[in-house]
């Protein structure tokens, strides 16, 4: 199992971060290196607990499909989505929100197991664990220029 910790700090109101973090289209907008599009379930607005999305993105030269379930959510402090459909073993991605000194602190805590044994674990450890982790710090560097820029 791979776990990726990362922590934002966004001066932006949590409620703000909060519903960024979970809106369809935004998504879309802060994945465009993978040209990340929702193909079914939500597709767009802000996605709540108990529903999917499927997002179609390319990654690695491929074309890959992953179909995320929110599977807890205590609003505006925290929201599970974790993988339904798609090419990983295990995938859970926890978001938290918490204020800090007037700033919107946002953790993000994935863990994931990738597929194919041996092989995987070779993959995860030369590309796919550096792979997800850029793909999280554009996403969130975007989350938070967007949050900072609505004050």
């Amino acid at each position: 199992m791979t776990t990726i910790r990362l922590i934002t700090k966004i001066n932006a109101p949590i409620q703000t971060v909060f519903d960024l973090a979970r809106n369809i289209d935004i998504h879309q907008q802060s994945t465009a290196q993978s040209n990340e599009k929702a193909i079914a379930g939500r597709t767009s607005g802000l996605i709540e607990l108990g529903e999917t999305v499927t997002f179609r993105g390319k990654h690695f030269g491929f074309y890959l499909k992953h179909q995320s379930k929110i599977t807890e959510m205590e609003t505006p402090n925290y929201f599970v989505d974790e993988m339904a459909k798609g090419h990983f073993k295990f995938f859970r991605h926890e978001h938290t929100f918490v204020t800090q000194n007037g700033h919107t602190v946002m953790i993000d805590f994935l863990q994931y197991k990738a597929p194919f044994s041996i092989f995987g674990k070779l993959f995860n450890n030369l590309l796919l664990k550096k792979h997800l982790t850029d793909f999280l710090l554009k996403r969130n560097e975007i989350l938070k220029n967007l949050a900072e820029n609505q004050q």
